[in-house]
Order: C-alpha cells, then structure tokens, then sequence
C-alpha cells in the first residue's frame, strides 16, 4: 500500500492543478448532460451499428481529444511534434467503439443455435471475442509505433500482487453502500440477463459462473485499452499527461451505469492510471478492477436478497 500511497502523491503533487479542475469541470459537465438527456441512451437507440460505432466515436473523440489538447494548451506545452500523435488520438476512440457497437463474429458463432443457447452464448462468447479484437488492434498499433516491450503493459515479472488485495478490501464498504441503491440492484448482478437459462439446465448456478468468468475477460480488455494501451502509449508524447484524458475518456465508457459507478470511474481510472505510469505493469489493475467487478456481482446478488 505505501507504494501505491507514492505513486499517488507524487502524481497529484505534479499535476496542473489548473489542469485538474478544468478536467474535473469538464468531465463532471459530460456526466450531467449524460444523466439529464441520455447520450449512451440515445447513441444505443440508433437504428444501426454504423450509426453507433459513429456515435460512441465522436463521444469519445470529444471527450479524449478536449483533454489532450485543453492540458497542452493550459501548460503552455508546445504540440508534440511527433509523427502520428494525431492519428493516435483518433485511433484509440475509434478502437474502442468498434469494441462497443460491432458483434458481427459473434452472432456469426451463435445465430444457427436454438433457444436458449444462441440467447446464453451470444451473452457468453461475445466478451472474449471482443477481447481478442482489442489485443490483436493494440498489439498492431503498439508495433507499428515501435514501442518498448512488454506491449501495453503485460509486465509480470517482479510484480507484488499483495497491495492490490489490500486495496480491494478498502472498496468492501463503498460496495456494501452501493448495494442498497436500487439502480445498483437494476444493473447488478449481470446474470440476471440470463435467467431465462434456469428453466433448461440441470444445475443453472455452473452456467452462471461460466458466464461470470466470460464476464471477467472483459476487465482484462479494459485494462490493456485504459491502462496499458492509452497510458503507456501516450507517455512517450506527454508524459504523466497521458492519465487524465485517458479517466475522462474511461468514466464516458460507464455513462450506462448507475450515476455513483460512473463518478468514482473518474477517480478510479486515475489512480489505475498513476499506478500503471510508475510499475509499467496491468496486472495491479486487473486484479482491483476484477476484484471489485465480482464482489460487485455478490453484492448485488446479497442485496436482491435484502432488499427486493
């Protein structure tokens, strides 16, 4: 814990506090908009998946790029004259809304099954597809800039995984509040989507940790996108400078979560984003961002016992 502590103290003791409070103003204007008329909600109403792949970008082009540039501007940095930083910063929103919007291999995989199997794989399969997408878009872009190895920050050796369960224990109490809220319990736990299996299955509990586990894969993705691809890949343009945009642009991704997730996103992507600045290494995030993902399923799952 005393190195998470430094790390997290020397970024706030280097960081613009201009810079900061424009980010946090910023970033708290998108979620107020987000919560009064819907921006995901309207984006995912489109009638088609180029219309929302094109939504989500600009969305997260706004929110990354606004960022990027308002930092630079309010530092009085000169633009980095790298090659591709442009592109870069186009590139990464477009990645991950393709993630978002295009399921095309999985219903390719699932659509020849029969209920209730091409309903559950569909839900099952499609978070290790994306999965995959993302790494083989990150490795390739990771090569094509000549960055250092290990790629996007899968770093294993010297790892200390021991401060990370430390700080799982200090979100106990912040989820243990969040599942007395009710728009928590509408959204947790996730395999309430799949109900519908109980009624075809001998013993419905292993399918719902089958489809925990494919639920897992997915805080990988996010690691090595937020954490390892746009922090580590933007540090050699910016330096510490590549964590804000990289929370805003991560507390936009949980604009269809409940309100209190979608604000501590913000907070939580930034002290993933120091941390990973400073080891080079995912693995501390993907065991908290894992580690809180399922006790948030057990405490949405406690709380439907509670309180529904």
């Amino acid at each position: 814990m005393k190195s998470i502590r430094t790390y997290l103290s020397d970024y706030f003791r280097s960081v613009n506090r201009t810079v900061l409070i424009a980010t946090f103003a910023f970033t708290a204007i998108l979620v107020v908009i987000n919560y009064t008329i819907g921006i995901e909600k309207r984006i995912n109403s489109f009638s088609s998946n180029w219309l929302k792949f094109t939504g989500f970008f600009v969305l997260y082009t706004v929110t990354f790029c606004t960022v990027h540039l308002g930092q630079l501007l309010i530092n009085r940095k000169p633009f980095p004259g790298q090659r591709h930083f442009i592109l870069l910063l186009l590139m990464c929103p477009a990645i991950f809304a393709a993630k978002i919007t295009f399921d095309w291999f999985t219903h390719l995989t699932t659509d020849q099954l029969a209920y209730p199997w091409k309903q559950y794989w569909y839900q099952v399969l499609s978070w290790p597809f994306k999965c995959v997408l993302v790494s083989l878009l990150v490795w390739m872009v990771w090569k094509w800039q000549h960055n250092e190895k290990p790629v996007a920050g899968l770093l294993i050796k010297g790892f200390n995984a021991r401060p990370y369960f430390l700080l799982l224990l200090l979100m106990v109490p912040l989820i243990a509040f969040a599942a007395t809220r009710q728009d928590f319990l509408h959204t947790y736990p996730k395999f309430q989507r799949i109900s519908f299996i109980e009624d075809h299955v001998a013993h419905p509990m292993l399918w719902k940790l089958l489809f925990e586990l494919a639920y897992g894969i997915d805080f990988i993705t996010i690691e090595l996108f937020f954490r390892g691809f746009l922090v580590l890949l933007f540090v050699r343009f910016v330096g510490k400078d590549a964590i804000l945009p990289m929370a805003a642009f991560y507390c936009t991704i949980h604009f269809g979560k409940p309100l209190f997730e979608c604000i501590t996103s913000f907070f939580g992507g930034m002290i993933l984003g120091a941390v990973v600045y400073n080891t080079r290494s995912i693995w501390g995030g993907v065991i908290v961002h894992l580690g809180i993902a399922w006790m948030m399923e057990a405490a949405g799952y406690a709380g439907h016992l509670l309180f529904k």
